[in-house]
């Protein structure tokens, strides 16, 4: 929590005025029931009703001033837990846009979304009662016994004793509680993950009649949640009625002795009457704390996963812009002795080594889990080599800057990914002052332009999340024209036309050969048709580079690849011609 406490530097004049101001009602609070006291001793007593109606006045002045404090102490904490809590967000956002895929892939989609929403939110609060209450609750508690002192001293011993076995009671209360409010925390990361992965896949889950069983998945971990709050709620249930108890004990102790004290002349009917209020006040205080102690327990929690995010630094680091050269007489690209690993899952790929020439056509294929799209991943910075070095243009990857370095690049990946806007403000992400008929030549090219052709609405028309208004195959050609916008040095096809059929394929590398002759092109498929008149081809084995060059040339000399082929066509058909 304390680390997190530079998000709160511009609110020190908040910070200093909400407390202060809470203080200075806390003791208009302590001085009513004198005022009381006062009233019914002497006022009541000598029945002088002017007396009566001057110090209700003065009641009612401090009452309306009270709540004058009382009104900008909220006014100060909720400018202060809002901006404070604005700011983490907005820090949270762009350290998560810094993190490479490998600390997003370990810390996981669901978890970040639970500390954006659910972990702020509680900090939030934190600070609001940090302002409202943290200063008020202790200061009533220490004010109320004090005062029962400048009583009576042989009475406040009463109000000590109900003290100290309240505090013990939430002592005991909150031991046994805090433990469930960690817990429950990461139970509410496994209900995000749970929901997120039901809407997303609910199609998968409908197709497969699984409606029944992922429900049971998800109530059982619902349930799990919900079963540890009861246990939580039945434990703070016990704070109210055991604390009432103790006060009420104490109330009727002290009437009975307060009663033998009046007999004797001792007290007078009035100060009996202010040591009941002040019991009240030490009850309603101490119930705040107890929900301060339960709101600071979790708000700790919070903070922890908060500054977990925060602590965790990217692997992939950009290095500051410098003038990078490039030499045109390079290779596009260059692999130079590239292993790389996932966390604890060994080398994914191993001692890759190869050139990729400008302008040349390049096909990467290979089995599934093969590494090829570990590979290309590695050309963009997506991830680290853990061993050897990537070069692009002549220089390596690691001398540029990304802004620098994904500008050379249009990436279409695996997973066709649109946002919620229109097909134009989707296209306009690759160059976004691009004319019309630049987004036209880029349609034409992806095999866009005649199904956004026959829209009403043409290249206006609306695009839900994700894209789920469109076919997967519309959404890959939108996002192969995304990437063509720009015009980059270098364009990566991850496996990003598997949604299409084989005529709107043969078109699109067709397309893409005779329009983008200056451009690299790096495809990534696991069909033999799309890759058999690249250039170069590559053949990805079990993370090792088994084979390279033409199609001709590895039906000939590799054995993985002419197995490929064969299994995708038939004998005759697998020679080019």
């Amino acid at each position: 929590m304390f680390k997190l406490r530079r998000f709160l530097k511009n609110y020190k004049l908040q910070l200093t005025i909400g407390p202060l101001c809470k203080l200075t009602e806390a003791i208009f609070e302590l001085l009513i029931p004198l005022i009381t006291a006062d009233i019914i001793d002497t006022g009541v007593a000598n029945k002088d009703i002017n007396y009566v109606v001057r110090q209700g006045l003065l009641m009612l002045l401090l009452g309306i001033l009270g709540l004058g404090f009382a009104l900008v102490c909220q006014k100060s904490a909720s400018v202060a837990s809002q901006g404070f809590g604005t700011q983490i967000r907005n820090a949270m956002f762009s350290h998560i846009n810094k993190l490479s895929y490998n600390e997003l892939d370990k810390i996981g989609t669901p978890s970040l979304i639970t500390r954006m929403t659910n972990d702020i939110d509680r900090l939030q609060l934190a600070v609001a009662m940090l302002i409202r209450l943290v200063i008020r609750a202790p200061f009533l508690v220490v004010g109320a016994i004090i005062m029962a002192v400048s009583i009576d001293m042989k009475m406040s011993v009463i109000f000590i004793s109900a003290s100290a076995l309240i505090a013990l009671v939430l002592f005991l209360i909150m031991y046994k509680s805090v433990p469930f409010f960690k817990k429950i925390q990461k139970m509410l990361d496994n209900v995000s993950l749970t929901s997120r992965e039901n809407l997303s896949g609910n199609r998968v889950i409908r197709a497969f009649s699984k409606q029944e069983s992922d429900g049971e998945r998800f109530n059982g971990k619902n349930d799990e949640l919900a079963n540890a709050a009861v246990t939580v709620g039945k434990i703070s249930a016990l704070l109210n009625p055991v604390t009432y108890v103790i006060v009420q004990a104490a109330i009727i102790a002290i009437v009975w002795f307060g009663a033998c004290f009046v007999d004797s002349g001792e007290l007078l009917t009035g100060k009996i009457i202010a040591l009941v209020n002040y019991m009240t006040q030490i009850l309603l205080a101490m119930i705040v704390v107890s929900n301060l102690v339960v709101i600071f327990t979790k708000a700790f929690a919070s903070a922890a996963r908060v500054n977990e995010v925060f602590d965790t630094k990217p692997t992939v680091v950009e290095k500051s812009e410098c003038n990078v050269e490039t030499d045109e007489n390079a290779p596009a690209v260059e692999f130079r002795n590239v292993s790389f690993g996932y966390a604890d899952n060994g080398y994914s790929l191993k001692n890759i080594s190869f050139k990729i020439e400008r302008g040349s056509t390049v096909g990467i294929i290979g089995g599934t889990g093969a590494g090829k799209s570990t590979l290309v991943n590695l050309i963009p910075r997506f991830y680290d080599a853990v061993k050897g070095e990537v070069f692009v243009g002549g220089n390596n990857v690691k001398e540029y800057s990304f802004h620098r370095l994904r500008k050379k690049m249009g990436i279409v990946q695996q997973n066709a990914v649109l946002f919620s806007g229109t097909i134009k403000d989707n296209l306009l992400w690759g160059k976004k002052n691009a004319a019309d008929n630049e987004i036209t030549k880029a349609l034409k090219i992806s095999q866009s332009y005649e199904f956004v052709s026959r829209m009403p609405q043409k290249t206006n028309t609306i695009v839900t999340a994700g894209g789920r208004n469109l076919s997967g195959g519309q959404r890959q050609r939108l996002t192969i024209a995304r990437a063509l916008i720009s015009e980059p040095d270098i364009l990566i096809l991850d496996d990003s036309s598997s949604a299409l059929d084989y005529a709107t394929d043969a078109a699109l590398r067709k397309a893409l050969k005779e329009e983008t002759r200056n451009m690299t092109v790096i495809t990534v498929s696991q069909r033999v048709a799309a890759i058999r008149y690249a250039d170069k081809i590559l053949v990805l084995d079990n993370g090792e580079l088994v084979g390279s060059g033409s199609h001709n040339e590895l039906l000939d000399n590799c054995p993985i690849y002419r197995e490929i082929c064969l299994s995708q066509l038939k004998e005759e058909e697998i020679k080019n011609k």
